[in-house]
């Protein structure tokens, strides 16, 4: 690879940004989650930032970082957010916080972005929340599972869904292709985007 294909290469890269919900980030650990982005790395090339946050706080400011301090933001095409809760909202360490809060917090600062959760939590919005969570932070889409972790984690399939987002832009395509690809997966999980 010439210096100047490699330039066109990380032009065209697209990034991750995953945030992990933990008991106490002052506790330094490798989870399961760690591990499978460094898979994602050697095996699809695509690269991400990891956080943990153990507070509403700590999900807002590690986002504002990202924002303002990272200048590829505009190249992080998901959020990839692994924490628990059900339905409509997120659970940090007892606390819980529905997607509506969310979208006020990142009021207009999510445009283009696609917020996939991992299967720790399961994503079931109505119409309304989906179409408000959109329009209020600017996301492309809202993506998660319908079913919870039960031993089978979501990664195989989130790493299928975040190699299809490297290669294609329209949302309906990039689902039906990840169907093609892990229908049992898919169907197992009641993999979900709201758009």
């Amino acid at each position: 690879m010439t210096h100047l294909d490699k330039a066109n290469y990380l032009d065209n890269e697209k990034f991750i940004f995953c945030l992990e919900a933990v008991h106490d980030i002052e506790i330094a650990t490798t989870t399961e989650v760690v591990k499978n982005l460094e898979q994602l790395a050697i095996e699809y090339g695509i690269s991400s930032i990891y956080k943990t946050c153990d507070t509403i706080e700590g999900l807002e400011e590690s986002l504002n970082a990202l924002r303002y301090d990272d200048h590829n933001f505009k190249d992080y095409e998901i959020i990839y957010l692994v924490m628990e809760g059900e339905g409509n909202n997120i659970c940090l360490n007892d606390y819980y916080y529905s997607l509506d809060e969310i979208a006020e917090l990142f009021e207009g600062k999510l445009t283009g972005k696609i917020l996939h959760f991992a299967n720790t939590k399961i994503l079931d919005l109505s119409e309304e929340e989906a179409q408000y969570f959109i329009d209020v932070t600017g996301a492309r889409a809202v993506s998660g599972y319908g079913t919870a972790y039960n031993r089978l984690t979501s990664i195989n399939l989130d790493k299928t869904f975040f190699s299809l987002c490297q290669d294609e832009d329209n949302v309906i395509e990039i689902v039906e292709e990840l169907h093609q690809k892990q229908y049992a997966l898919c169907k197992l999980l009641d993999f979900r985007l709201y758009y």
